[in-house]
């Protein structure tokens, strides 16, 4: 029983930055997850995988797993680059292609 602790990613579908700032507790899964043959839904016996915790800082989340004895692993966030984009940019001279409608 592995605990993972990260911050999560942005919803691809949005762009803002809702629900990232917090830190994440999941479980591994201990067991695979099966297909049931005649309904065809995917189910597993493992309810630690319907357990996921929120933290305000990693520290909390790591003395919540080490106060419990949860063994566990630290993913830390990669940091965004901003890029800088103007709308100017789409007429510009330097342009490798040229603008078209």
């Amino acid at each position: 029983m592995t605990a993972r602790i990260f911050k999560p990613a942005k919803n691809a579908m949005q762009s803002g930055f809702a629900k990232t700032k917090a830190w994440q507790l999941d479980y591994e899964p201990e067991q695979p997850r099966v297909v049931e043959p005649l309904m065809g839904w995917t189910s597993s016996g493992d309810m630690k995988q319907q357990v996921t915790l929120h933290f305000h800082t990693k520290e909390e989340a790591v003395a919540y797993c080490e106060r419990e004895g949860i063994p566990y692993q630290v993913l830390e966030p990669k940091e965004l680059q901003p890029r800088v984009k103007a709308y100017a940019d789409n007429f510009a001279f330097r342009r490798v292609e040229p603008w078209t409608h």
